[in-house]
């Protein structure tokens, strides 16, 4: 927790103008602790099931349906979420409640083209994911490479299939895809004055690069993003801030720069203790001494046209070209008889094989694209001289009793925590023989693969993964 003595005068200068009578019980609010939250992913369970799988008290964020405050302590003892078996299942993401806001309120719906520009690590995008049920196309995308290695992490353990993940500037995605996304999120990186109370880093770092050094970035991305939006498509904005310029002034200039965009009200009443815009009524902000969250700013713009409500249609694969990859597929003996025993339905004319490595392309995503991919849609494993070794992304992205051969752990069984350290599994009873490859689980909920060797599980969970 920040002390309010180390904010600077010129910062609180600027919110005692902007706050006025409000300004004192703002300070206040760095006397109370912050309270963290978690959101359930929704492509693996329930709010429900969650609640009865996990150990602690959850009580709900407002304006999130699948968001939780959680109490960090359980009988006197911290708790940690983050070293629980269900967060390496994938089945919440741990996420500060405002900062759940700019997904809940994009209105996005299975079958879009989404964007989340500035993605980084994925808090926002993996919802975004659970949002699309596994239908249409999900890119996001982080200028900073190793950032953008993160937020792959989060999103391939959240079992998100349907995406891509890049690192490029704006400018250059811009140019490969104009006009071309239903939805797009802007969570841009900011002066960060809403995470003053939370993080005493961010002060220090707002001495050095206040709103003046950001906003000329936000207004550069932000055009960049409404080049992306196609006729009747929907961009949400928000920043981690306070600040005008960076807030409702940026919203003004796209407003000037495009006259096609135009902003479209959000409903406080969908987030208690929210406010308007100040000068620009239609936006919302989050202030911690309204509600039990951290600061946040956040507009819903929508581009002009498509009044008709149907999407652009994607031309056609081109007939050779998908004969050409079931052909490669139905080659490649052992991938194909996998692909057919996982339970899955696959169409074999998005799967693309390049270099041993296997991938399942979104729909609508065209091969060979002129960016810096990470990851082009889900990657499903590698040959290995006529072998397939799925993925550990793979295994994420199976839902719970999808894949036949799995064998399924209790949550206290100890047998868990010592797959995920990637140690050798022996089974009990009626748990086996297990032969070939197997998904090992936590009550369904899968961990990663294993290969069965009778009455023991050869341990192939990714090394990068592993409890530590």
């Amino acid at each position: 927790m920040t002390d309010v003595r180390q904010l600077p005068e010129a910062f609180l200068l600027k919110m005692q103008k902007l706050l006025g009578e409000e300004f004192g019980q703002y300070l206040e609010s760095f006397k109370e602790e912050w309270k963290p939250g978690l959101r359930v992913n929704t492509l693996k369970l329930s709010p429900k099931e969650l609640a009865e799988l996990v150990p602690w008290n959850l009580e709900p964020v407002p304006w999130a349906d699948n968001g939780f405050y959680y109490d960090g302590t359980l009988d006197g003892e911290v708790l940690r979420p983050s070293k629980h078996p269900a967060y390496y299942a994938g089945l919440y993401y741990l996420q500060e409640p405002s900062a759940m806001t700019p997904a809940a309120m994009l209105p996005v719906v299975p079958g879009d083209r989404v964007l989340d520009l500035c993605a980084a690590p994925g808090g926002k995008s993996t919802e975004l994911a659970s949002k699309l049920k596994g239908r249409g196309m999900l890119v996001s995308n982080d200028i900073s490479y190793s950032r953008a290695r993160a937020l792959l992490k989060n999103l391939e353990l959240a079992g998100a299939a349907n995406i891509c993940v890049t690192s490029e500037a704006p400018e250059k995605l811009a140019g490969v895809w104009p006009e071309f996304f239903d939805k797009i999120l802007v969570d841009a990186p900011c002066s960060g004055e809403g995470m003053f109370r939370r993080d005493e880093d961010m002060v220090k770092d707002w001495n050095e690069k206040g709103p003046e050094y950001y906003v000329p970035i936000q207004r550069q991305i932000l055009s960049q993003a409404a080049a992306m939006l196609r006729p009747g498509g929907y961009m949400l904005y928000s920043t981690c801030t306070f600040s005008v310029e960076e807030d409702e002034g940026n919203v003004a200039y796209v407003l000037e720069e495009f006259p096609q965009m135009q902003l479209c009200c959000l409903d406080l009443d969908k987030v208690p203790g929210a406010c308007g815009g100040f000068g620009l009524p239609g936006c919302m902000r989050l202030f911690p001494h309204r509600l039990k969250g951290e600061g946040h700013f956040l507009a819903l713009m929508r581009k002009k046209g498509g009044d008709d409500g149907g999407k652009e249609i994607l031309p056609p694969m081109d007939p050779g070209t998908a004969r050409k990859r079931v052909r490669a597929v139905e080659k490649e003996k052992e991938l194909d008889a996998f692909l057919r025993q996982s339970g899955a339905e696959w169409d074999y004319g998005r799967i693309v094989i390049h270099q041993d490595n296997v991938y399942y392309l979104p729909e609508g995503l065209a091969w060979n694209l002129p960016l810096r991919f990470l990851r082009t849609g889900l990657f499903l494993g590698e040959l290995k001289k006529g072998r397939f070794e799925p993925s550990q992304a793979l295994a994420m992205s199976m839902k719970a009793g999808q894949f036949p051969n799995t064998v399924s752990f209790p949550a206290g069984d100890n047998r868990v925590l010592r797959y995920l350290k990637g140690e050798t599994i022996s089974l009990e009873g009626d748990e086996g023989p297990v032969k070939g490859w197997c998904l090992a689980a936590m009550e369904g909920f899968p961990l990663g693969w294993a290969k069965g060797m009778g009455m023991s599980l050869k341990n192939k969970y990714y090394p990068g993964w592993r409890w530590q």
